[in-house]
């Protein structure tokens, strides 16, 4: 690993001033689950590193009555289950199938949605767009069996990695974001971004910013869930998710849906069309069925990852059905 400054600031302004204005120079450590694995393996090669888990009003999770939560950017993984309980199910699903209790007790909510991709290529330090020596494009003729199959059309191909998004994002849920001008606030399907360079990141933040919170609307009367679709039960990350938030009216008919596919695409993928299509229909299996079909209408298989259309279709049915009970 190289030498690198350390600092441990206790308040998001400390932070913020320790931060550089560029990618690379530092790098923010929380619980520090992703941040170390890449310092040990040189894909990142800070000068200083901000170890922000002193900033102690950002390890709350608080739930108002009235059905909506503000959740800390880090607060543990670990913490989310245990306080949002049974009255978020997409989230709690989600937080769930980070089955390492490790993991659960030391990674922070903010380090879920700021993990960088699990792409072996990037991994194996070819950068985020995956490029041999002489500029070639490595993933679409190569080992691409985990990578994406929605907005693959540009010349990133991995898969955003975080559990927690597409919960968030199927809940219409907000980020909010400090820097050296304040606060700000983005849509959670506006924060994640395809990047277009090797320099860039795959988040709305600029690098001299930190995430703070993660506020969700009051959810009274939605139900939600969230199912994914993996290899293996152990320690791994999915091949397919689907987060699902549904409202239905008294006849059980469904009023509004919102639903959000993640390990698909460079970024979540909100499913706007599938979620339209669900709009005054009563669920049910050939319902849930045709909605995942909707939602994967777009995909672009690369050579070697077709089955996870599939996947996902199954996904999002299981999903609909999860949640609309």
């Amino acid at each position: 690993m190289q030498k690198f400054e350390y600092a441990s600031p206790t308040t998001k302004e400390q932070a913020v001033a320790l931060l550089g204005k560029s990618w690379g120079a530092t790098e923010v450590l929380a619980g520090g689950t992703d941040l170390l694995s890449l310092m040990k393996d040189f894909i990142v090669t800070p000068k200083r590193v901000v170890n922000i888990k002193g900033i102690t009003e950002l390890q709350r999770v608080v739930t108002p009555r009235n059905g909506s939560a503000n959740i800390g950017a880090l607060a543990s993984i670990e913490q989310l289950i245990d306080v949002l309980g049974k009255g978020f199910p997409a989230i709690t699903d989600a937080a769930k199938e980070i089955t390492s209790p490790q993991i659960r007790n030391m990674g922070t909510v903010g380090g879920d949605l700021l993990q960088r991709p699990r792409c072996w290529y990037y991994r194996a330090g070819f950068g985020l767009l995956a490029k041999g020596e002489n500029g070639e494009p490595l993933v679409p003729n190569g080992d691409n069996r985990y990578h994406a199959i929605l907005g693959n059309d540009g010349e990133a191909k991995f898969v955003n990695p975080s559990s927690l998004a597409p919960a968030f994002i199927a809940l219409n849920a907000k980020i909010k974001i400090f820097g050296p001008s304040g606060e700000r606030e983005v849509a959670a399907d506006k924060f994640f971004v395809t990047p277009k360079s090797d320099g860039a990141r795959e988040y709305d933040l600029q690098p001299n910013e930190i995430v703070t919170w993660i506020t969700i609307p009051p959810t009274l009367g939605v139900r939600s869930a969230t199912y994914e679709v993996r290899q293996r039960e152990a320690l791994d990350w999915p091949l397919a998710v689907a987060s699902i938030a549904l409202t239905l009216d008294a006849a059980k008919k469904v009023k509004a849906a919102r639903i959000a596919l993640g390990h698909v695409a460079p970024t979540p993928w909100l499913a706007s069309e599938a979620a339209e299509y669900l709009v005054g229909k009563t669920i049910n299996e050939e319902v849930a069925a045709e909605a995942g079909k909707i939602a994967l209408a777009q995909a672009k298989p690369l050579s070697r990852n077709a089955y996870k259309v599939q996947l996902a279709r199954v996904a999002v049915k299981r999903a609909i059905l999860q949640a609309a009970g």
